[in-house]
């Protein structure tokens, strides 16, 4: 669990209490150090989370708990909102999934008057590219690049020319209308980038490959900035 994770866990579980919790009982439901608790205790206090109480005594939300963990402002929240529409609408099922589980929570938390805003946001992001055949394969090549697993594709050319690949895959790139995969390919021993809606096929290998300082997808990215 990573640290923004455990704030939200421990805020969602100050929240459910109604009386002061040790930071011993805390840590015992989280599953951390009671020196972790404090520590997270303070993070919050200092991010403007109302809570009160003490090492020794215990922790309660004060007035105005009611605010989002991280006190997000209005605008902060509708960017966000716009932000998860578009995941929704042109990445794939899974993060479009995962986007409306992280709405669902920030919603909980918003006062009834941010909820009536995002509800009249008059942005609009329609949602046609998540169930194409080149979501599905950006969702593959996904987890093939956070599992490190060689991949074989058959790749058409704008000119119509066919060939087959093992590449390394690296990352996506999302261009305002079409996603690029950047791969390492065996063949060119480079890198090399492929449209994925140009991609004909894709079969993920069992063998892994290994990145480094000089094959990811930074060291792309700033190779490309420099040139």
């Amino acid at each position: 669990m990573s640290k923004s994770e455990r704030l939200f866990e421990l805020l969602t579980l100050l929240r459910s209490k109604r009386y002061a919790v040790t930071a011993k009982a805390l840590a015992e439901e989280l599953n951390v150090s009671e020196r972790t608790i404090y520590r997270d205790i303070q993070s919050l206090q200092l991010s403007g989370v109302p809570i009160e109480g003490e090492a020794g005594i215990g922790y309660l939300l004060g007035k105005g708990s009611h605010l989002p963990p991280l006190m997000f402002t209005e605008e902060e929240i509708m960017a966000l909102e716009l932000g998860m529409r578009m995941v929704r609408a042109w990445s794939d099922r899974s993060l479009a999934s995962a986007t409306d589980s992280a709405s669902r929570k920030i919603r909980s938390v918003l006062p009834e008057h941010l909820k009536a805003q995002i509800d009249a946001l008059p942005l609009a992001v329609p949602a046609f590219h998540v169930e194409t055949e080149c979501a599905v394969y950006g969702e593959l090549l996904r987890e093939a690049t956070s599992e490190k697993h060689k991949t074989k594709i058959k790749y058409q050319t704008g000119e119509g020319k066919y060939s087959e690949r093992v590449i390394h895959p690296l990352g996506q790139v999302y261009w305002g209308k079409v996603w690029t995969l950047v791969a390492w390919c065996e063949l060119r021993d480079d890198y090399r980038s492929f449209r994925i809606d140009r991609i004909q096929s894709i079969e993920v290998l069992g063998e892994h490959f290994e990145a480094s300082e000089v094959k990811s997808f930074q060291h792309y990215l700033s190779f490309c900035e420099e040139s």
